[in-house]
């Protein structure tokens, strides 16, 4: 039986290993063919040549990941460990590049191969389309290239809006004002924002209009230049809602519209405007459109279980 041996370098092995050694169970249950053995700061794996080599060579991935973010959890393991190729979720020095730093310090990069391409793209094109399930970080990577562009002073603005639409629920029955309904529609664009900038220097750029958070109505008839704009939960836009969206387009503007095809809440019969716009503007020079799945989702690992499921579900229909 061949034998191969693993020394942790400048790496803490109780933070590598996991809790309860749950990162080197989810190794087991990758390599069930392979006998793996961690103690101390060595791992030790003893199986036929071919396991022992794709082994060593996810290892590599693993540990370059955590010497570049000096973390790592079962999302990342899971992505590695499934990653068709070294190429879908290589750690080069681009992929630790920083977004910004927000508040209290606080590191945003983009993690993965698809958020990376997504930073990438706007880099390239003043318009780009980010799709892909809950929980893959559209739109707070989103929101920190923006306020990145807006700190560089690139942009003047940054404008955030989403389409109201009553997923279920009803405005009407909602107490206060048009501002106070809206409000939760718009809560995980503050969220994103008060991960980036201190509350009151957030507060000010509101109040003088440096930072516009709007329902989707209220950019009819506007010239968005100068900006960097993002509608998000765009699959939830009606054609026109779309088509009005998209030719608000003014000078000196960045466009990204992120969405979910696969939750759409519009009533029956409605056609989603990100759907069609996806296929009508597929051709068009400077556009971008990046698609992210599970692989990306940062949230709890059980995220991605839930997406699976039901897409079982949904496939079987």
């Amino acid at each position: 039986m061949n034998e191969l041996i693993l020394e942790l370098e400048e790496i803490t092995p109780k933070e590598f290993f996991g809790a309860q050694n749950a990162h080197i169970k989810l190794l087991k249950k990758h390599f069930p063919k392979l006998k793996i053995v961690a103690r101390g700061s060595t791992i030790k794996a003893y199986g036929d040549e071919d396991v022992l080599e794709e082994f060593d060579r996810r290892m590599t991935m693993l540990m370059k990941h955590f010497g570049t973010y000096n973390k790592i959890d079962e999302n990342v393991i899971e992505r590695v460990l499934t990653s068709h190729s070294s190429d879908d979720y290589k750690t080069s020095e681009k992929s630790g590049e920083t977004i910004i730093h927000g508040v209290n310090g606080k590191i945003i990069k983009a993690i993965t191969v698809n958020q990376r391409k997504l930073v990438e793209s706007m880099r390239t094109n003043d318009m780009v389309f980010a799709i892909g399930p809950a929980g893959t970080g559209k739109t707070y990577t989103g929101v920190a290239l923006a306020v990145k562009a807006l700190k560089a002073k690139e942009v003047k603005r940054i404008i955030l809006t989403r389409p109201a639409v009553e997923a279920g629920e009803n405005l009407g029955f909602l107490p206060g004002d048009l501002k106070e309904k809206l409000d939760p529609y718009m809560q995980p664009l503050y969220d994103a924002l008060r991960d980036m900038i201190p509350a009151e220097r957030l507060a000010s750029y509101i109040e003088n209009g440096t930072i516009q958070i709007a329902p989707l109505a209220f950019m009819r008839g506007r010239t968005l230049d100068n900006a960097f704009v993002i509608l998000d939960e765009g699959q939830n836009t009606t054609h026109a809602q779309m088509k009005m969206f998209l030719t608000r387009m003014g000078k000196s503007a960045k466009f990204l519209l992120t969405g979910d095809p696969g939750q759409v809440d519009l009533p029956r019969r409605s056609i989603s405007g990100l759907k069609e716009a996806l296929l009508v503007l597929k051709n068009v020079e400077g556009i971008g459109m990046v698609y992210l799945d599970d692989k990306d989702v940062i949230r709890h690992r059980l995220v991605k279980k839930v997406l699976e499921a039901y897409r079982s579900i949904e496939n079987r229909e």
